[in-house]
């Protein structure tokens, strides 16, 4: 297939490049460089500017863009973090259905943040939004797919979760202090954390592409959800080192604001119910054997 991928230099599009040119996929990427080879194409988000006559000849579309959502939540990174996903979002799925001929199928990030703070509440695609920032945010950035999906190409969006590897993300900044000895859990522990390799994530993704029945919804995370108190023993027997330093919840709050409460209190049980449906078979579903693969211990 011949496949545009957005947000392609990123922690995550970056292994589904690597992914789909290993399974002999043509990739093209849309970017806001300003210079670019012929298996590139411009766009400006920012501006709503995008050349559907540029998106001819595609087979699939994979929708990452959007600014990091790490970081001090500032009203201005708010902003950037909601109208980079929602209007980029938009931009593209609206230029998609001038395409001639448009592409079959169209895969969106979304996040397990829609479902916001549920406590013990198991999860699935069917379940209601959440309230909070993020939960509005993929809300509105799921929403903004719609002029694609009545153009009747098949939109995936998935709801990933946290994404683990050692070379970025979440798992990349817990390192250094649970080598240390120094990690422990946050606030009370007791939250659930849906959890995801990037590895595995750059296979939904294929399988997402690959799957014509599967559309709308789809919760991209392992089988086996772990508590952060869980998640933290079992990283820390991992790296055979102890996890005795907590963070109390209103020091994970004095140091990340707002994002605290939304990224690391909060609680999302989330089942990936239509991937299992779907006949998905996971390369890691269970945690200690996915951190002792990824980190080689």
């Amino acid at each position: 297939m011949r496949i545009l991928v957005t947000g392609a230099s990123g922690f995550i599009g970056s292994a589904v490049v690597s992914f789909l040119t290993d399974h002999q996929h043509e990739v093209v990427r849309l970017g806001r460089a300003t210079s670019f080879t012929p298996a590139e194409i411009r766009w400006d988000p920012a501006a709503g500017k995008l050349d559907p006559a540029r998106l001819a000849e595609l087979n699939a579309v994979v929708h990452l863009a959007g600014e990091n959502i790490t970081g001090r939540w500032t009203p201005a990174k708010k902003e950037r973090i909601r109208t980079s996903r929602v209007n980029g979002t938009r931009l593209l799925a609206e230029a998609l259905t001038h395409a001639s001929p448009p592409p079959k199928v169209l895969v969106c990030a979304s996040a397990v943040g829609y479902y916001g703070d549920r406590g013990e509440e198991v999860l699935r695609e069917e379940s209601p939004p959440g309230r909070g920032f993020l939960a509005d945010v993929c809300q509105e950035w799921e929403a903004a797919s719609r002029p694609a999906a009545e153009r009747s190409l098949r939109v995936v969006h998935l709801r990933i979760g946290v994404v683990l590897d050692p070379a970025g993300g979440a798992l990349k900044q817990m390192l250094p202090p649970f080598r240390l000895g120094l990690g422990g859990v946050i606030g009370s522990g007791g939250q659930w954390m849906s959890w995801i390799t990037r590895d595995e994530l750059a296979n939904v993704i294929h399988f997402a592409l690959t799957t014509e029945g599967l559309r709308g919804p789809v919760n991209a995370v392992a089988p086996q959800v772990a508590t952060n108190r869980e998640f933290t023993k079992t990283l820390g027997r991992v790296l055979s080192r102890p996890t005795v330093f907590p963070m109390p919840a209103f020091a994970a709050r004095l140091v990340f604001g707002e994002m605290a409460d939304e990224l690391l209190l909060a609680s999302a049980r989330v089942e990936p119910a239509r991937l299992a449906a779907s006949g998905y078979k996971f390369l890691h579903p269970e945690l200690e054997s996915a951190l002792r693969q990824m980190l080689g211990e």
